[in-house]
């Protein structure tokens, strides 16, 4: 048995691993994202893209941005075409988050590709990636945990967890998600 040591904690590996992006560029990407793309203001989507990219986003065409998105750093996001990004949506990719074609992801919805290993004493900082595959709609005020691939044409329901994989074409709901039913989709 043992207790947390807050005092141990040690995320160097992490820092030094965005050192190719700077300190400096950390903190104008808080700076503008702030004002650009977390804001309240009415910026027009076209604005708020270029800016995506400007701090290195990969987003394709045709992409739908509504107000209070948070992104943690643009650099680690790839954005497909036709993609619909709700208000006040959280992309916290200290790893690299892919959202794939014709994805929807609701108003309040989670990306967290971060968290800490409990498990032990230091509280270890663990970073896994999160592959949002073409279709997938997140429902409003649902969580996608890092580590976790959204399958084609996935559905998580409101206010739902995803701890793992979720099936193509599956509808998932609860904390943590389970497969409901199978997702039916008219192709024609």
């Amino acid at each position: 048995m043992y207790k947390t040591d807050l005092s141990k904690y040690n995320n160097d590996w992490y820092k030094k691993s965005n050192l190719t992006r700077g300190f400096l560029m950390s903190v104008l990407w808080f700076l503008v994202n702030n004002v650009f793309i977390k804001s309240y203001l009415l910026i027009p989507v076209a604005l708020k893209l270029m800016v995506l990219r400007l701090f290195g986003a990969k987003i394709g065409k045709n992409v739908m941005m509504k107000h209070g998105i948070n992104i943690k750093y643009p650099w680690n996001l790839e954005i497909g075409n036709n993609v619909w990004l709700g208000e006040c949506l959280w992309i916290d990719n200290l790893g690299k988050v892919k959202i794939g074609d014709n994805a929807c992801l609701s108003q309040g919805s989670m990306l967290l590709s971060g968290n800490h290993d409990y498990s032990k004493e230091t509280f270890d900082l663990m970073i896994k990636d999160i592959i949002i595959e073409e279709g997938v709609w997140i429902g409003a005020k649902a969580v996608v945990c890092g580590g976790v691939t959204c399958y084609s044409h996935s559905v998580l329901s409101v206010n739902s967890v995803a701890t793992k994989n979720l099936e193509s074409y599956s509808i998932y709901q609860g904390n943590p998600a389970q497969r409901i039913r199978e997702r039916n989709i008219a192709i024609g």
